[in-house]
Parts: structure tokens; sequence; C-alpha cells
């Protein structure tokens, strides 16, 4: 059984999809972290920086969205969500799936807070060249990584969703737009949406209502 450390809307919504597409068992851990003193310390045993996601496995602790992505695609093969370690698109699937942490969460969130830098400054580089990047690549192919669905579309499918239509940080682009209606039409997407929804009302989220 996974145990899934969650809150509601949060980058923990982004591994409640991918748990949706394993259809393996997983028990949901609510976490507060809008909670008015914090979350509790004891957390802390399970994610140093009392942050959502973090999943448990088999006593097995994982934290880190791409971390969680590749440990479930590696203990659940059957699911079809990685390429194999010898296939073509393996090492794109690996790219993308880091540079959504590493590159186009920081970039994005350094965009909306209006963060003014030149690209040696940080390590993720600029808002531009990550846009660039993105566009490209969704222009290309119909999935991140290639040809076929993987855990990293869960990821990027995300991070595009959430910064375009809901933050407004990352401007529209028809590549962008013709990937979400593929990826976000997916029926664990559907559910794991309205699941996302359900537990902010019940955490009486403003917007949730």
């Amino acid at each position: 059984m996974i145990k899934f450390y969650y809150a509601p809307w949060s980058r923990a919504s982004i591994i409640l999809w991918l748990l949706e597409e394993f259809g393996q068992p997983y028990a949901i851990e609510r976490v507060d972290i809008r909670a008015p003193g914090g979350v509790p310390e004891s957390y802390r045993a399970i994610q140093p920086n009392k942050k959502v996601p973090a999943i448990m496995h088999d006593d097995t602790v994982v934290t880190e969205r791409a971390a969680i992505c590749l440990y479930l695609t590696e203990k659940f093969p059957g699911a079809d969500l990685a390429p194999a370690i010898d296939d073509k698109d393996r090492a794109a699937f690996l790219s993308w799936l880091v540079y959504s942490d590493s590159v186009f969460d920081p970039a994005v969130a350094a965009k909306a807070h209006g963060l003014t830098y030149e690209s040696n400054d940080y390590s993720f580089g600029t808002f531009d060249d990550m846009l660039g990047h993105l566009e490209k690549t969704l222009s290309e192919r119909p999935y991140i990584a290639g040809d076929k669905f993987t855990a990293a579309d869960v990821q990027i499918g995300s991070g595009i969703n959430y910064t375009m239509n809901l933050l407004g940080a990352l401007p529209e682009r028809p590549a962008f737009k013709t990937y979400l209606e593929r990826v976000t039409a997916r029926p664990a997407f559907q559910r794991s949406a309205a699941m996302d929804l359900a537990m902010a009302k019940d955490a009486g989220m403003a917007g949730a209502a």
C-alpha cells in the first residue's frame, strides 16, 4: 500500500493524478500546509522541509515529485508510464522529469513574483529560455518525451495547466493548449481533478465553493 502525503490544491495534486494513472491502492494522509501554526514538526521525519508531496511505500519514504514519478514507474512497470531503459525516448523522459522541478517550476515562480535577473544568476536560467524550449518541444511531438504519454506528462501537463489557466504566468500558446486538451482528457486526470476539488471544498479553501 502507498501512503500519500497530500494537501489539496498544492504540488501534491500532481502526484494525485499520477497515482490515479497507476491504479495501485493508496491511502491519503492529509497534511495541513496552510495551518496557522504551520505543519507539525513531526512531519519533518517524512519531508525535511515539511512540504508535500511525499509517499511511503513498504516503509520507504520518497520525496520530490521527479523522484516519486521515477520510483513509481520502476516499481510498477506494468502501467507503462515510462520508456524502457533502452528506449530512444528514455533520455527525454528523464530530462523532462527533472526539468519540470528544476527549471520550469522555479522559472515560472520567479516570473510570477517579478524577479529580474540574468541567466547565470540562477541555476534554472531565464523564463524566456524555458518558454522557448517548452513550446518548441510540444510543437514537434504529441507528448513531452515522444509519441507516448508518460509520467513526465503528468508533471509538465499539471505545470502548464496551473501556470497558464489558473496563475496566468504562462502565456497561452497554441502548442500548450493543444497539448493540454490531449492530456487533461485522460480519465485519471478527470478523476484526480474532481477529488482535488472535493478535498479543497472539504478544507474550506477559498474558490472551492
